[in-house]
This record gives C-alpha cells, sequence and structure tokens, in this order.
C-alpha cells in the first residue's frame, strides 16, 4: 500500500470518530433540553415536581438505550 493510501485512510477515521463524537454530544444535549421541558410543561399543568421529574427521566433511559444500540452494533464485526 502507499503511504498516501494509509494517510487518507487515517483522515478518513479521525473525520468518521469526531462527526460521530460531535453526533453524541448533540442527541446528549438535545434529550436533556427536552427533559427540561417536558417537566416545565407537567408542572404548568399541575403536576408535582416530582412525579413530572419521575417521568422526564425515561428520556434518558431511551437514550441511553438508542446509545447503547448504536455502540453494540458498531462495534459487532461479523
Amino acid at each position: 500500500m502507499k503511504l498516501t493510501s494509509i494517510i487518507s485512510v487515517a483522515l478518513h477515521t479521525i473525520r468518521l470518530l469526531l462527526s460521530l463524537l460531535a453526533i453524541w454530544l448533540s442527541f446528549g444535549w438535545k434529550v436533556r433540553k427536552a427533559r427540561k421541558s417536558f417537566e416545565k410543561e407537567l408542572v404548568k399543568a399541575g403536576m408535582a415536581k416530582k412525579d413530572a421529574k419521575r417521568l422526564s427521566e425515561w428520556y434518558s433511559k431511551l437514550k441511553n438505550d438508542v446509545v447503547q444500540t448504536v455502540k453494540s452494533s458498531a462495534f459487532t464485526w461479523r
């Protein structure tokens, strides 16, 4: 293999990893904002803050499930 091919592959791999990191960070931020908005709306509707927080935890759990699924499929070599 040529040296330029190796360098090209390395640069594309780094770019892909940086893109995945940006997506992961953005996804976490969006879920956090959604949770807070959901909690505010439930409290406005008259629900107790504690109960609203407990319901909004599902957003984080779903995010973790999605991230775990992506990780497991990305690192499974078949």
